[in-house]
């Protein structure tokens, strides 16, 4: 259940990212999922998109740094206590979680978040071993 995320290098300069989105959306690319950890000097987009290898090539050939790593996409219900949960297992587990970040797909009474953590498979088989739902690519691609 793991998922591919395009992370992208973008200049902190008015108008880079638009020049960036309006490359994806020429190639009739979506970006279902995003952050951005910006730094002075450039900032880090981090989106899940349907077809990452191709996104990723288009981008490098238009001049943006890009590559692809895997994540984990969760389901949290809405509800006091929903995160929580996640996050109780994956500690009791001794897994660190590198950085988060929500999707905007979900279903009536559910989240999505994206994780990176520290090792991957081993948070699959704790959380999917403790009836936690895991998205794959085409779930997330709707």
């Amino acid at each position: 259940m793991l998922v591919k995320q395009m992370s992208v290098f973008v200049e902190n300069t008015t108008g880079r990212l638009a020049d960036l989105t309006k490359i994806l959306a020429e190639n009739d690319i979506d970006i279902k999922a995003s952050t951005i950890a910006d730094t002075v000097d450039f900032g880090i987009l981090r989106c899940i998109v349907e077809d990452p290898e191709k996104a990723t090539r288009i981008l490098k050939e238009n001049g943006f740094t890009a590559s692809i790593t895997e994540v984990i996409a969760v389901s949290v219900e809405h509800k006091p206590g929903g995160y929580h949960k996640i996050m109780a297992l994956l500690a009791e587990a001794h897994i660190g979680v590198d950085y988060i970040y929500s999707a905007i797909n979900s279903d009536e009474g559910e989240a999505v978040i994206i994780m990176k953590m520290e090792d991957p498979k081993k948070a699959i088989e704790v959380l999917t071993n403790n009836g936690v739902k895991l998205f794959c690519m085409k779930d997330l691609a709707k």
